[in-house]
C-alpha cells in the first residue's frame, strides 16, 4: 500500500465558508500559522445565494461569491495557508490529531476547528435546480425581503417551515404552505401561530409536481392526496419557492467522535464553540440547527479561533 505523506501543524481547519474563512483571520493573526482545507464546495453555501444584502458592511448588497473571495483573499494576507482539498477520515482519540484528506495525505494537527456547514434539504425536483437564486430558496431569512406584498409558497410542515411561513408572511401578501401530511408537525403554539395569520392559506395534503415561470418561478403544479382514489390536480401562481424540510449538517465523519444532537449538527459547551473534545471546536452551521446565517456563522468562526489559541497557551 502507498505509503501517506505526513505533516504536523498547529491550527487545522475544515471548510470554507464565512465560519472557516473568518476562523482563518483570526488564527493567522494570532500566529497559529493555520491551514484550512477548502472542502467540496470552497466558499460554502453562499456561493449559490445570488445576493446577499444582510452582512453588515456590504450597504449595497453582495454576491456570495465576491463575499467568499473577500473573505479568503483577506485570510490569505494575514498568512493562512488555504487549499483545495477534502476531509475524508480522521481520529481524534489522541493528540494530536489526525485527519486524512483526499485519502492521501494524513494532517496532525494540535487543533481542531470544523466549519463543514450544513446542506438544506430538497425535495428532488429538477425544477429547484433550473430555478435557484430565480425563486427557489431554502432560507426565508435571507431572501424574504425580496418578496415584498408578493405570493410565495413554503414547502414543509414543521416548526422551521413554521417560523419561515410567519416572516414571510410579515413582509408577502399572501403565503400557501404545502404540507404533505393532512396535519402540521410543529408545536402547538407555532400551530395556531400560523393559523392566526391571515394571509397564511394550509394546503394540507398537497405534494408539489414541479414549478413553471418564464423568466423565474411564476407558480407551483402541485397534486392533492397524490395516489388516492379522489386525487386531484391544481396550480398555484406564487413569485417565490421556499423549502423548510430540514438542514443536513455535513457531520458524518465526526459522528464516531463528536458528540451530536439527534439530527446530527455537533453539540458544543455552553455557548462556545467547544466539543466533548478538548482541542477540538466547531463553528458555523454544522454545530447551528437555529441561527444558520452568514453572520453568526462569522461570529462562531473568530470564537472559535480565539478558543482553540487559548487552548494551545494552556498546552504550552
Amino acid at each position: 500500500m502507498e505509503q501517506h505523506s505526513f505533516e504536523k501543524i498547529r491550527c487545522l481547519i475544515i471548510g470554507s465558508g464565512p465560519a472557516g474563512y473568518t476562523a482563518a483571520v483570526y488564527a493567522a493573526r494570532a500566529n497559529l500559522k493555520p491551514v484550512l482545507y477548502e472542502g467540496m464546495q470552497p466558499g460554502g453555501q453562499l456561493t449559490i445565494t445570488t445576493v446577499i444584502d444582510n452582512f453588515p458592511g456590504y450597504p449595497e448588497g453582495v454576491s456570495g461569491t465576491d463575499m467568499m473571495e473577500d473573505l479568503k483573499r483577506q485570510a490569505a494576507r494575514f498568512g493562512a495557508d488555504i487549499r483545495p482539498g477534502v476531509a475524508t477520515s480522521c481520529d481524534f482519540s489522541t493528540s494530536p490529531f489526525k485527519v486524512v484528506i483526499n485519502g492521501e495525505k494524513t494532517v496532525e494537527a494540535e487543533t481542531v476547528i470544523i466549519a463543514t456547514g450544513a446542506a438544506a434539504k430538497y425535495l428532488g425536483l429538477p425544477d429547484e435546480v433550473k430555478y435557484a437564486g430565480s425563486g427557489v430558496s431554502a432560507c426565508a431569512t435571507c431572501d424574504g425581503f425580496f418578496y415584498r406584498k408578493k405570493r410565495v409558497a413554503v414547502a414543509g410542515g414543521g416548526d422551521t417551515a413554521c417560523e419561515e411561513a410567519l416572516y414571510l408572511a410579515s413582509l408577502a401578501k399572501q403565503v400557501y404552505m404545502i404540507v404533505r401530511k393532512p396535519y402540521l408537525r410543529a408545536s402547538k403554539a407555532m400551530q395556531e401561530k400560523v393559523f392566526a395569520a391571515p394571509n397564511i392559506t394550509v394546503l394540507f395534503e398537497h405534494n408539489t409536481l414541479g414549478l413553471f415561470g418564464e423568466q423565474g418561478v411564476e407558480g407551483v403544479h402541485l397534486v392533492r392526496r397524490q395516489g388516492e382514489a379522489d386525487e386531484s390536480f391544481t396550480d398555484i401562481a406564487v413569485d417565490g419557492f421556499f423549502l423548510a424540510i430540514g438542514h443536513t449538517p455535513n457531520s458524518t465523519l465526526f459522528k464516531d467522535w463528536l458528540e451530536t444532537d439527534e439530527t446530527g449538527y455537533i453539540k458544543t459547551l455552553n455557548g462556545t464553540t467547544r466539543t466533548n473534545i478538548p482541542g477540538i471546536f466547531a463553528a458555523g452551521d454544522v454545530a447551528d440547527p437555529v441561527y444558520r446565517q452568514a453572520v453568526t456563522a462569522a461570529a462562531s468562526g473568530c470564537k472559535a479561533a480565539v478558543e482553540a489559541e487559548r487552548f494551545l497557551i494552556g498546552k504550552a
